[in-house]
């Protein structure tokens, strides 16, 4: 499965952050969309269209927010040892975009910096769609409407898709706003009211009387075999943040960061409007996989504050 990709983790379980390290040695055909207004990334500007590099080597998520893009020069220091990059001439220089999720209150203060990088780039191999609390999702939590005391915890999200030579896979860090929302359009992780159901952050937003932060982002990378332009792997990205809206509410909040990367290896001729159709619904897959499995309840508000709330809905 997509094998031109190699995928490394470095994990910081102690302090809850880490770093994702998604490479493709040949280097891919790559594309960004940023719908969040609070983002913390790296070398965006690079993967426009009317940009003259036309391949990338990597994309880093990670942790530690705009601390935590440091991570990126870690796999980039990597990879210029493996010989792995753009020939500039005299020497060879890697390609390396990233993004960064803001998980600084998650546990103690502490992002990846260029060591993880080199590490998660160090243990980087094919095949390699491990889940879990690991990587640039240790430190990941959604529902944060009312503060990290009521966060509830995600893993790292992946979800993958085969047929007829077509490969494609989402890895997502998510660490939203808002609550994960099921196919079903009902919540599946988010903060409980006294009584054990789900007390939907959106209501909470839109009843006005809480003042969020910005310490939230999903930030998510497509991996495709497909031979694609860079116009069309910037629309895909593009187009995953639909599955964001499905799968996110609320989503794209001035307090959300997101962002969704999109490579393509280049191997398989592939009508354009077969992968238009399945990035919106396999990206909401990879953010509800990242909420299945996960240990530990949701957290439940106080009755006196769940009291508040509903007067506040009634006005």
């Amino acid at each position: 499965m997509l094998d031109s990709f190699r995928i490394g983790h470095f994990t910081d379980e102690a302090r809850g952050t880490g770093v994702t390290a998604i490479i493709c040695d040949k280097g891919a055909t790559g594309g960004v969309s940023v719908r969040g207004a609070a983002p913390a990334t790296r070398e965006t500007d690079l993967l426009d269209p009317k940009k003259s590099v036309e391949k990338v080597n990597a994309v880093v998520l990670s942790g530690g927010s705009a601390f935590g893009l440091e991570a990126a020069s870690g796999v980039m220091r990597r990879l210029y040892e493996e010989g792995v990059g753009f020939n500039a001439g005299k020497y060879r220089v890697p390609i390396v975009a990233g993004a960064s999720i803001y998980d600084l209150e998650y546990k103690d203060f502490a992002y990846p910096d260029v060591e993880a990088g080199y590490k998660a780039a160090a243990a980087a191999k094919a095949g390699n769609f491990t889940d879990g609390a690991i990587g640039g999702a240790a430190g990941a939590t959604v529902s944060k409407m009312l503060g990290m005391d009521y966060a509830v915890k995600t893993a790292l999200g992946v979800a993958t898709y085969s047929l007829n030579g077509i490969e494609v896979a989402v890895v997502s860090v998510v660490n939203a706003l808002g609550d994960v929302i099921g196919a079903d359009g009902k919540i599946i992780a988010g903060v409980k009211a006294p009584d054990g159901n789900f007390v939907s952050m959106q209501n909470i937003m839109s009843a006005g009387g809480v003042e969020p932060k910005a310490v939230n982002t999903t930030i998510s990378c497509i991996m495709t075999n497909a031979a694609l332009t860079k116009t069309q792997a910037n629309i895909l990205a593009d187009m995953a943040h639909d599955g964001y809206a499905r799968a996110l509410r609320p989503v794209h909040t001035l307090f959300d960061g997101d962002a969704v990367f999109a490579l393509a290896s280049g191997e398989k001729k592939v009508e354009f409007n077969i992968l238009t159709a399945i990035i919106p619904e396999l990206t909401a897959a990879a953010i509800r996989a990242s909420v299945t499995g996960i240990s530990g309840e949701s957290r439940r508000i106080s009755p006196v504050l769940f009291g508040i709330f509903q007067k506040m809905w009634k006005r």
